[in-house]
C-alpha cells in the first residue's frame, strides 16, 4: 500500500479568519484614545479664542477617531491582498493629487499643501505615503531576485521617488519629502537592492539638502532657529522658545491634565504639530515616558507581525506602515525638543486633523489583517 505523505507545516493553508494581533490592536486604540483626551486639553483655548466654542476641535477630532477605528476594524476583514491589485491605481492618484496642489492648494504657514475635494480639506501627502508603501511592496514581490539589477532593483523605485520628491518639492513639504525617501528606501533594502546604490543615494540626498537649504531662506531660517533660538526669540525662535519653556515646565510628573499654561495662544499650533509639548508639560518626564514606551512597543510589534507574515507582500507592507510610523513619531518628538530643525510633521493618533487620523488606523488596519493570517496560527 502506497503511503500517504502528511502535509506539513508550510503546505498548511491559513485560516484568513484568523485571530487579530491583540496587542497591537489594544496599543493601538489605546494611543489614540489618549490622543484624543490630550488634542481637547491642548485645543480648548485656541478654540474657544477662534469659534467662541471650546469643545469645536475636539468634538470633530474625537468622531474622526470612532469612524476611523470602525473603519480599522474592517480594513482588517479585508484580506491585505487587494491593496496589491490598488496599489498602482493609488499611486496614480496620489500623484494627481500631488499635481493639484500648487493649483488649488491652500496656503497655510507660508507653504501651500492642502486641498479640499468635496468639502474634504487633506494633505495628498499623506496618500503619497501609504501608495509608496503599498506600490513598492507589490512591485518587489514581482521583481523577487530581480531586485539585485539595476533596471529592476533601482531604475523603477528611483522614478517613482523622484516624482513625488519633486512635487513635495514645489509646496514644499521637507517632512514628508524625508518620511516617503526613507521609507521607500527601507523597503527597497528589505527587497534586496544592492548597498552601492544606497551610499549613492545618501550622498544625493546630502547634496539636495545643501542646495535646498542655500535657495530655500525659510528652510535656513529653520537651521539657525534651531542652532540658537536665542537670536530670534521673538521671530524663527519664537516656536521652539515656547516649546522648550513648556516641556521643562512640566518636571517630572506634570502641571496636572488640563492646568498647562502654553496652550493659552502661547505657543503656536499646540494642538498640532506640538502637541507632545502639551503633553510634556501637563503629565510631565512620568506620562510623556509613557507615551513613548507605548508608541515603542506598537512599533516593536508591527516589526513582530512582519516578521512572522506568511509572504513576501504581508512583510513588506507591514514593515514599510511601521517604518511610516516610526519615522513620523521620531521626527516629531525630535523637533518639539528641538533634537531636530523644525519639519512642519505631526504626530500620528494625537496631533489635531480628521483625514490624517483616519489614513493612520487604515493603515494600522492593514497591519491587523496582515496579523491574521501570520505564522503564529499554523497548527
Amino acid at each position: 500500500m502506497e503511503k500517504v505523505k502528511q502535509p506539513t507545516r508550510e503546505t498548511i493553508v491559513l485560516d484568513e479568519r484568523g485571530m487579530l494581533d491583540l496587542p497591537f490592536l489594544i496599543l493601538t486604540v489605546l494611543l489614540v484614545a489618549v490622543g484624543v483626551i490630550m488634542m481637547f486639553s491642548a485645543s480648548y483655548a485656541r478654540a474657544y479664542f477662534k469659534t467662541g466654542n471650546s469643545t469645536t476641535y475636539f468634538a470633530r477630532q474625537g468622531g474622526f477617531a470612532v469612524a476611523g477605528i470602525g473603519i480599522m476594524w474592517l480594513i482588517s476583514r479585508i484580506n491585505y491582498q487587494i491593496w496589491r491589485s490598488l496599489s498602482v491605481p493609488i499611486m496614480a492618484g496620489s500623484i494627481f493629487l500631488l499635481l493639484l496642489v500648487p493649483f488649488v492648494g491652500e496656503e497655510e504657514g507660508g507653504a501651500v499643501r492642502w486641498i479640499v475635494l468635496f468639502g474634504i480639506n487633506f494633505q495628498p501627502s499623506e496618500i503619497a505615503k501609504l501608495a509608496v508603501v503599498l506600490c513598492f511592496s507589490a512591485m518587489i514581490s514581482v521583481f523577487k531576485d530581480r531586485m539585485r539589477t539595476f533596471r529592476y532593483g533601482v531604475a523603477p523605485f528611483v522614478a517613482i521617488l523622484g516624482v513625488i520628491a519633486g512635487l513635495l518639492f514645489l509646496e514644499p513639504h521637507l517632512s514628508a519629502t524625508i518620511i516617503i525617501l526613507a521609507t521607500g528606501a527601507a523597503l527597497m533594502f528589505l527587497g534586496g537592492t544592492r548597498g552601492r546604490w544606497f551610499a549613492l543615494g545618501i550622498g544625493a540626498a546630502v547634496l539636495v539638502v545643501v542646495l535646498y537649504l542655500n535657495f530655500q531662506g525659510y528652510a535656513s531660517d529653520r537651521i539657525t532657529a534651531w542652532r540658537d533660538p536665542f537670536s530670534d526669540p521673538s521671530d524663527n525662535g519664537y516656536q521652539i522658545l515656547q516649546s522648550l519653556y513648556a516641556i521643562g515646565s512640566g518636571g517630572l510628573m506634570g502641571l496636572g491634565f488640563g492646568k498647562g499654561r502654553q496652550k493659552y495662544l502661547y505657543l503656536p499650533e499646540e494642538h498640532n504639530d506640538y502637541i507632545f509639548s502639551i503633553v510634556c508639560e501637563e503629565l510631565g518626564f512620568v506620562g510623556a515616558a509613557l507615551i513613548i514606551l507605548m508608541f515603542v512597543l506598537l512599533i516593536v510589534r508591527g516589526y513582530w507581525i512582519a516578521m512572522h507574515a506568511r509572504d513576501r507582500f504581508g512583510m513588506l507592507v507591514t514593515a514599510g506602515l511601521t517604518t511610516l510610523l516610526l519615522m513620523q513619531v521620531f521626527l516629531n518628538i525630535g523637533v518639539v525638543t528641538n533634537f531636530l530643525p523644525a519639519t512642519g510633521i505631526s504626530l500620528p493618533f494625537f496631533s489635531y486633523g480628521g483625514t490624517a487620523l483616519l489614513i493612520q488606523l487604515v493603515e494600522m488596519g492593514i497591519i491587523l489583517n496582515v496579523s491574521r493570517s501570520n505564522k503564529q496560527n499554523m497548527i
